[in-house]
């Protein structure tokens, strides 16, 4: 058996004992076992006696979450909304040294340019009339939008008006079954 002072002497893929690990991240053993109790992700493998003994992937994910409360100044509750929200993965990564892009802010890809456009005050009802949203509130006919030039503003006639109300009628239907769903 070896002895803590020569675990560099193991395989790489070779399971550490507390003390090995304690070592390796400059921490007392009773921060690891503390750890434990505050991340659930960390779950090493207790052997007779209750011996515990660190996986690779465990010892990647103490290192992760080593870096975030000790370089990166993150609290328990911080490094538990970051497992939480991004994951064991991306913690594991921060421990490996391979999250450099992963903090970086993804590039944003425009999917779908959106215009809202609310109802004139004297547009004509659509022909299936709605209860409206109490936020919203009609405004003057003359709308001036930044992106439009007013001479070129589009003008829906009434047909065009009236699918487009059926689609924000079957999309605010689909936002209620997707709230539903999630309760």
């Amino acid at each position: 058996m070896s002895s803590p002072a020569f675990a560099h002497d193991k395989s790489p893929d070779a399971f550490r004992t507390i003390s090995e690990v304690a070592i390796q991240l400059d921490v007392p053993q009773h921060v690891l076992r503390f750890w434990e109790s505050r991340f659930s992700q960390i779950r090493p493998v207790k052997r007779a006696g209750g011996r515990r003994y660190y996986r690779p992937e465990d010892i990647d994910l103490l290192r992760g979450i080593h870096r975030l409360l000790y370089s990166d100044g993150l609290t328990i509750r911080g490094v538990q909304k970051v497992l939480k929200d991004r994951g064991v993965r991306h913690v594991a990564m921060i421990g490996r040294g391979d999250a450099t892009q992963m903090f970086a802010a993804p590039s944003p890809v425009v999917i779908e340019k959106v215009v809202y456009v609310e109802k004139p005050a004297d547009a004509p009802p659509p022909p299936r009339a709605r209860k409206q949203a109490p936020h919203l509130r009609p405004v003057p006919a003359p709308m001036s939008l930044p992106f439009f030039d007013a001479a070129e503003a589009p003008k829906p006639a009434l047909e065009e008006w009236s699918k487009l109300q059926l689609l924000l009628d079957e999309l605010l239907g689909l936002k209620a079954r997707l709230h539903a769903a999630r309760r």
